[in-house]
């Protein structure tokens, strides 16, 4: 067994789990790329340990300083188990509207929690905008900046790409991944792309967002709603610039939720919504490329942080998405 050193030492390197009932079905190799066993529990470790990494090189962030970031959930909880690991406190601003389990984290690891209203990015108080101006007001905060820092894009070039074709290698047919800041998408698919210029990168984007559109049509046009948390946005960031993307395609909510449900109960995966989103934009795009082929996607995180929602018939009953599936007719 090898040695890790500390919390930072346990990220990544996660394991590649080939779904064998889903790739049974769909004659082709479908695997997911197991983020949830990040030591922080989700794909987001990647990202956060990158940003503070690469502060600390800068001198942008000295002992006994303060990380501010907005956030949906799950990289205010891998930034705040750094903090704690490093000896940096931690504030997060996190929009009202997140799951309460994320909120109930946070608040036990040790963060000040701001919880902002949730408004639109236009907005100016929107949750960026306030993490941007308590940084800024706070002597000796970073301001962490998931969404336009490209250390976040660079730390999957470095890792999550590497571990993929390590893997795979040329058996890899395509990458498929939804975007919430840009980096997973573009910098796996940019280490993957230097590999082999054959491999599908792939969008898989949740209704609402614009991500969609813009590289369908080359204009950020969003179209319906999700509920989908930590995914989906409506303008292009840095980490998402000139990410080299060949396809795209949208997931609706019950797509979403039925392949969590048929997951859990065929396969024994507890996951995200996120990480179901990803798995049905994977098998639908599988299902396009010949027999034989290899697709991966990214298990985001776990079930477990989605508990009153995605895990609860009463929320799933009011927003019309019970799951009845008894089967992989929702694809």
């Amino acid at each position: 067994m090898t040695s890790r050193a500390g919390f930072s030492g346990a990220i990544g390197d996660t394991p590649h789990i080939v779904l064998p009932k889903l790739s049974a079905a769909l004659g082709r190799t479908i695997a997911g790329k197991a983020e949830f066993l990040n030591p922080g529990g989700s794909v987001k470790d990647r990202a956060a340990k990158g940003i503070v990494d690469d502060a600390e090189a800068r001198g942008a962030l000295a002992p006994g300083g303060t990380i501010v970031e907005g956030t949906a959930g799950n990289t205010g909880i891998a930034l705040t188990l750094i903090g704690n690991e490093r000896g940096y406190r931690v504030v997060i601003c996190i929009p009202d509207d997140q799951s309460p389990e994320k909120f109930e984290l946070l608040r036990t690891f040790g963060a000040d929690v701001r919880v902002i209203e949730a408004v639109a990015f236009t907005n100016d108080n929107n949750y960026y905008h306030v993490a941007r101006r308590i940084a800024a007001e706070t002597p000796g905060a970073l301001w962490a900046d998931q969404f336009n820092n490209t250390a976040n894009r660079r730390a999957h070039y470095a890792t999550t790409g590497p571990e993929i074709w390590s893997a795979f290698g040329s058996r890899l047919t395509a990458f498929v991944a939804a975007c919430g800041t840009g980096g997973t998408l573009a910098g796996t698919g940019s280490f993957l792309k230097e590999r082999n210029r054959e491999v599908r990168i792939v969008l898989c984007d949740p209704l609402g967002s614009a991500l969609y559109s813009f590289v369908k049509r080359g204009v950020l046009e969003p179209d319906g709603d999700s509920n989908a948390e930590g995914i989906g946005i409506k303008r292009i960031t840095e980490n998402f610039k000139d990410a080299p993307v060949d396809d795209a395609l949208q997931v609706d909510d019950r797509a979403m939720v039925e392949m969590a449900y048929w997951l859990l109960r065929e396969e024994g995966l507890f996951v995200g919504g996120s990480a179901a989103l990803n798995l049905v934009g994977a098998a639908r795009y599988a299902r396009t490329l010949p027999e034989g082929s290899t697709v991966v996607t990214i298990l985001c995180d776990g079930g477990e942080r989605y508990r009153s929602r995605l895990w609860n018939a009463a929320w799933l009953a009011e927003n019309d998405c019970t799951p009845r599936a008894t089967d992989l007719s929702f694809l």
